[in-house]
């Protein structure tokens, strides 16, 4: 990392790199220094050609309790209060647009991203994790877009990303109530992938998961990644004449020549693991 972080912390093996959420705030609360430090942290593990699949995870008993209200506070009170001027309402929408920029680098790096949730996953935690591409659980999480009972609109990505994964109507549901839901609930309407009994469970699944996908030849995965990525808001007819361009640049590889030889001689494809966005 070329800088030091304060809420965020990084441990990379076998292609993998775990970033856990520290706070400082209670709860992993996400405060001034998350939203700084997460789109950099993007920019950096993104950098890396060692990595191939990244895990966000909580430290301590919850993924996080969301924004850091009282440290964020001194932040917004000024561009948010009283009648503030053109001129300070355009700076909220600034500061907005850059809180958003970490999740999005989320959701457009070309590496892919599992979020392991266990206890409290609250506003901006559950918008963070519908950035992710995969989300697994423990049996003690809990899920509240809780935006709605401070009187605001989830504003981070939540309203956008979660209409792909579990529909209109859980989205609105979660969104209007405010309401707390289990991890029962989350596995039901396809907010999480899977569901396990201890946090233990959760991260020991999510690093196999995250070195099964890491075992995958980098293009072959990221260009899964990509294809899905702008597929999102296309139709079939748009997406499928992507994927062909994509695969017609793509085949011609070394990566595929392996697949194909290992296939023939019947052994395990040894791929090539350093490889980044552009291939």
């Amino acid at each position: 990392m070329n800088q030091p972080y304060q809420s965020l912390s990084f441990e990379s093996a076998a292609g993998v790199m775990t970033i856990s959420l520290l706070g400082p705030g209670k709860g992993n609360a996400m405060g001034p220094e998350f939203w700084e430090e997460l789109p950099r942290a993007m920019d950096d593990v993104d950098q890396m050609p060692d990595v191939r699949c990244i895990i966000f995870r909580g430290s301590g008993d919850q993924f996080s309790y969301g924004l850091d209200i009282a440290r964020m506070m001194p932040r917004i009170a000024g561009m948010a209060s009283g009648n503030p001027l053109a001129s300070e309402r355009r700076k909220l929408m600034d500061q907005i647009r850059f809180m958003q920029s970490g999740f999005v680098k989320m959701h457009e790096s070309a590496k892919p991203v599992i979020a392991a949730v266990h206890g409290w996953c609250i506003g901006g935690g559950v918008n963070m994790i519908a950035a992710a591409d995969i989300r697994l659980c423990a049996r003690d999480a809990k899920f509240s877009l809780r935006e709605a009972r401070l009187a605001i609109t989830p504003d981070i990505g939540g309203l956008q990303f979660l209409p792909h994964l579990i529909g209109q109507g859980f989205t609105r549901e979660m969104a209007f109530t405010g309401g707390d839901y289990d991890a029962t609930f989350a596995e039901r309407i396809g907010l999480v992938n899977h569901v396990y009994d201890t946090p233990d469970a959760l991260f020991e699944a999510a690093n196999t998961l995250a070195r099964q996908i890491a075992d995958n030849p980098a293009s072959a995965v990221q260009g899964a990644k990509e294809v899905l990525n702008y597929s999102l808001n296309k139709s079939i007819e748009d997406g499928l004449q992507y994927v062909a361009v994509w695969n017609s640049s793509q085949l011609p590889s070394v990566d595929f020549g392996e697949a194909m030889q290992a296939t023939l001689e019947k052994r395990k494809a040894e791929f090539n693991k350093k490889i980044n966005r552009g291939y």
